[in-house]
């Protein structure tokens, strides 16, 4: 009897069209070695189930602090205030909420259990060129995980990809190479201090990979360059990253402005998000860094 392993997972998104070519399903696998400032997935960055507390949803009864079993809930000034070290996810505060104000993101789910999720849509993968994607949080911090499911995969005949900011060792990528068609490599800087002081990531070892990889199978990746304000958005630093791919060999770069569309995550996670007061950026904003890329022989999309 086959032994499946179980992932630490935060979702299975079906008809995800952003992931890679054609309808895919995007697996969302939790833990990450990186801790940027701008991240919208916090909840993907350790594993486990995370306790998610909306106050516009709390009517304010107090039966979670009634239940839970080993009072990591408290009331302050009628509100329950969440000791998320403390809490256990056993989810009985949840039971209780009569407005679902308090939800848990994060589940642990065997890989055959993935895939059949997976198979329901591979009539959509086969008519649109599409197929799965994984991503995270960092998709190889689970790469016993991570290989097993590709490998499922491949023995179907999907497409797979997998978002990564390459901060692994090199062994995993090495072995999970042959079971993926595409790459959506993180680039976030030419400077791999500036990842390290930025990010906590390993910034020698991201470029080394990048590289790698490259040298290997550089048709196989597509940059992505996240454009955060204050952080990578100057023509310099986006001319250097252009170039930076470029010389490794890589045709394809996507532009990434910078959103929010993650913040309120922080606050119903109990903290903080250090760039609130920072805008949106619009794709027009963007527009212009396409004709740059073509002077460095890329393909840009935002």
């Amino acid at each position: 009897m086959t032994q499946y392993r179980e992932a630490y997972i935060m979702e299975v998104e079906r008809f995800a069209i952003h992931d890679g070519p054609g309808i895919r399903s995007t697996v969302f696998l939790q833990g990450c070695p990186l801790r940027c400032p701008w991240c919208a997935n916090p909840e993907s960055q350790t594993q486990g189930p995370h306790l998610m507390y909306q106050a516009r949803k709390c009517v304010r009864c107090l039966g979670c602090v009634q239940v839970c079993p080993i009072g990591a809930v408290t009331a302050f000034e009628g509100r329950p205030q969440f000791d998320r070290d403390r809490c256990i996810g056993c989810g009985t505060c949840k039971s209780v909420c009569p407005g679902g104000a308090i939800s848990y993101i994060g589940s642990r789910m065997r890989t055959d259990a993935i895939v059949q999720i997976l198979s329901r849509d591979a009539a959509y993968y086969r008519e649109s060129g599409g197929g799965v994607t994984f991503s995270g949080g960092e998709p190889f911090v689970q790469f016993p995980v991570l290989y097993e499911l590709l490998v499922l995969c491949r023995e179907r005949g999907y497409h797979t990809a997998i978002e990564t900011t390459g901060d692994t060792p090199w062994e995993n990528m090495e072995k999970a190479l042959p079971f993926v068609d595409l790459f959506l490599f993180d680039v976030k800087h030419w400077n791999a201090g500036w990842i390290d002081r930025v990010t906590g990531g390993n910034g020698e070892r991201i470029q080394a990979n990048f590289a790698r990889l490259a040298s290997l199978a550089a048709d196989k990746i597509t940059a992505r360059i996240p454009v955060i304000p204050g952080y990578n958005y100057t023509e310099d630093d986006l001319r250097r990253i252009f170039a930076l791919i470029a010389s490794c060999g890589v045709k394809r770069a996507d532009l990434l402005p910078y959103h929010t569309l993650g913040v309120d995550k922080y606050s119903e996670l109990g903290r903080k998000y250090s760039l609130r007061s920072v805008k949106m950026l619009s794709k027009k904003e963007l527009s212009g860094y396409r004709d740059m890329g073509r002077e460095y022989g890329l393909q840009v999309e935002i």
